[in-house]
């Protein structure tokens, strides 16, 4: 295969086992950070978004008959409308659990449409000047939160800011002037970098550490009774905080789209024709499913996952598979993940700032890449409407027990807005 991105293993091809095996510890490096990431901030367990990631990966390999080098791991695009959903129910995460299961079996739903009839009645409802102000409502959503966390707050500790502006310059310095692998990973350096700092200002709290087993059993939320100690029981629940969850995979499946696109050219291949779009939906979709019901977060396809693949040019399934499996090994050493999860709120506060940040850029990006043209008032007018509408706090009751609010009513009136208004 000559091109520009020549690979050196193809995803059909295996490395050798030592090899092999290296690969496999980058992919899981460059996925660590955002991985945790998504639990630490919605207060989930560590140690079940890794097994869930794992489990995902593998799900997703077999449904796209072992033909796409992807990991999956957990999405951002969720923690707005998850966290609501918890704040709403006191801390019970049984909507957003719900929630995100109903995500998964929809993309398995929109995965046998598009099988049958294409993508072009998805592009239709869901152009640039939907998605982009959708994906600003989901980064700005809890742009307060990360503020708080960071501790910007009136009588804040000076210690916590410290630490989050320590942690916010470090991942900045990361993206711009990282090198190689280590600008993959810009995450997980941050990370590192401000627990250092905690370590150094006193905001570390080891007791879950010093009390945590060595090997543990993930900590899992199931929808039903369990005898198993440390697992945690809730319940289906399909309340107006769980449906205000769904709106949100019209712009996932949008960013599944892109993401593969992306990797496509990487690898020379149509990911989108063989083994197709409607596979790789259908994956995705059933590992977010189980990722939720075991209790964690959505999960999704990742750009650091591309950008190994280019970094490294191999593209092979099998390594993959193995980064896989060492993300479940990982899930069950107890005392790591008791580590993982006493990173102070203020290091998750300067990680956030700039995350909640670079999601809402993104949405600038949908639209910048379209050159979508702001001197038209209908353009003008879905995206002002939206973003009021999402960041707002706007909640349309319609009676019952039916409430839309937040990034679904901002979706839904971005979408009819789209439907209603003329072109010209």
């Amino acid at each position: 295969m000559e091109n520009k991105t020549r690979l050196l293993l193809e995803p059909h091809e295996k490395p050798s086992f030592s090899k092999g095996m290296l690969l496999s510890f980058q992919h899981v490096f460059a996925m660590f950070g955002a991985t945790i990431l998504v639990p630490l901030i919605l207060g989930l367990s560590v140690s079940t978004a890794l097994l869930a990631s794992g489990i995902g990966t593998l799900i997703y390999i077999a449904m796209t008959k072992g033909q796409v080098p992807v990991y999956l791991g957990s999405s951002f695009a969720y923690i707005t409308a998850m966290a609501l959903a918890m704040e709403q129910l006191d801390g019970d995460i049984s909507a957003a659990q719900t929630g995100i299961m109903m995500v998964g079996l929809s993309y398995v739903v929109i995965a046998g449409i598009i099988k049958y009839t294409g993508t072009d009645w998805l592009n239709r409802i869901l152009p640039p000047i939907v998605i982009g102000p959708m994906i600003i409502v989901i980064g700005l959503g809890l742009a307060s939160s990360a503020v708080n966390n960071a501790g910007f707050v009136s009588g804040g500790d000076w210690r916590n800011i410290f630490v989050s502006v320590g942690t916010l310059l470090i991942s900045v310095y990361m993206q711009i002037f990282g090198k190689g692998f280590l600008k993959v990973i810009p995450f997980l350096i941050a990370i590192i970098g401000g627990y250092i700092l905690s370590l150094m200002v006193g905001i570390v709290d080891f007791t879950p550490v010093v009390e945590a087993a060595w090997i543990r059993l993930p900590d899992l939320s199931l929808p039903f009774a369990t005898s198993i100690e440390n697992w945690q029981q809730y319940h289906f629940y399909f309340g107006p905080e769980a449906w205000a969850i769904l709106p949100i995979a019209l712009v996932t499946i949008a960013e599944h789209t892109g993401d593969h696109v992306v990797l496509g050219e990487i690898c020379d291949r149509n990911f989108l024709s063989k083994p197709g779009l409607h596979r790789t939906l259908a994956g995705d979709g059933l590992a977010s499913f189980v990722s939720a019901l075991i209790g964690g977060p959505a999960n999704t396809t990742y750009g650091e996952n591309s950008g190994v693949i280019a970094l490294t040019k191999i593209a092979s399934v099998s390594v993959i598979r193995n980064a896989a499996f060492l993300a479940i090994l990982i899930s069950f050493l107890g005392k790591f993940n008791a580590l993982v999860s006493s990173i102070p709120s203020a290091v998750l506060g300067g990680m956030s700032i700039l995350l909640y940040g670079v999601i809402a850029s993104n949405g600038l990006k949908v639209l910048i890449k379209d050159r979508t043209d702001f001197s038209q008032s209908r353009n003008l007018i879905i995206a002002s409407a939206m973003l009021v509408i999402g960041l707002g706090g706007a909640v349309l009751d319609l009676g019952g027990s039916f409430v839309v609010s937040g990034t679904a009513l901002s979706a839904l009136v971005g979408i009819i807005l789209n439907a209603m208004l003329p072109e010209k």
